[in-house]
């Protein structure tokens, strides 16, 4: 643990990169932490990441694939909407936990000093671990099914960097926001159940377009998720070229990300306080 001499003054900078590898070894106990908490104390322990998002697959195919009648082309939609979850699933597990970090983290905020902003981006790494699962259970459906790898899936890393940036800003900005107001809570968990379905995880983005109006449209893609479920799909499936709105996903998340990282400095020396 960094000794007394190395506090940050007021004035310099929050988001210093030498200040954070300076704590490198707290961030990877955070994670570590996370991770031994997570499984501790589960009867099943790790296989509740596999049955959390098969359960999750299972009722989206149910409810789009079936009820719904959702059609996705050559590609089975089972095999459609793990991929949209394999992306959602790591997005849903760092908004979650990052949103409420600081506040679970409350009796070492107030003990020593390190970096806040070290708490909410702990959880990035612990999220990798549904990625990951979800990522076995769509290969072994690509398998099953004999769906192709398609050849885009050297850009796959682009996507997955994009949904690291978009989870970790709205979940830095949850943290701050929760610290001022608690309700931000309670929000969260409604939050991430509306988005699965706002997010074209089981469903191709033109589904939800042939039937917004065309101002809605937009709205529709300030979800900074629905440009990098497509993204996701094109790597791996070969499915059509993200819409053009999707660059409207990839401005919201940058703009979420700068105002995440700005309020977030804002209040870092009241922190302690607010909690």
């Amino acid at each position: 643990m960094p000794t007394k001499s190395h506090v940050i003054t007021k004035d310099q900078s929050l988001f210093s990169f030498s200040e954070l590898t300076t704590y490198k070894e707290l961030f990877w106990m955070l994670a570590w932490r996370d991770f031994k908490v997570r499984y501790a104390q589960t009867f099943v322990g790790l296989l509740w990441a596999i049955i959390q998002p098969s359960f999750t697959i299972l009722i989206l195919y149910v409810v789009f694939g079936r009820f719904a009648n959702v059609q996705t082309g050559a590609i089975p939609h089972i095999v459609y909407s793990t991929c949209g979850v394999m992306a959602w699933t790591y997005f849903a597990y760092v908004m979650t936990n990052a949103g409420s970090s600081i506040i679970s983290a409350q009796a070492m905020v107030k003990k020593i000093y390190f970096p806040r902003i070290i708490i909410p981006l702990s959880k990035a790494v612990v999220g990798f671990i549904d990625m990951g699962i979800t990522a076995v259970i769509l290969i072994v459906l690509m398998i099953f099914f004999e769906v192709p790898v398609s050849g885009n899936i050297i850009y796959l890393p682009i996507f997955i960097i994009g949904s690291i940036v978009a989870a970790l800003s709205v979940g830095v900005l949850l943290s701050a926001l929760t610290i001022r107001y608690r309700d931000f809570q309670y929000v969260i968990p409604f939050a991430v159940q509306l988005g699965l379905y706002i997010t074209p995880t089981a469903y191709p983005a033109e589904f939800a377009i042939q039937r917004l109006p065309e101002w809605a449209t937009v709205l529709y893609f300030l979800n900074p998720m629905a440009g990098i479920v497509e993204g996701y799909r094109w790597a791996i499936l070969g499915t059509e070229l993200p819409h053009m709105m999707s660059l409207w996903s990839v401005a919201s998340m940058l703009v979420i990300l700068v105002a995440a990282l700005l309020y977030f400095k804002r209040i870092d020396g009241k922190i302690a306080d607010y909690v």
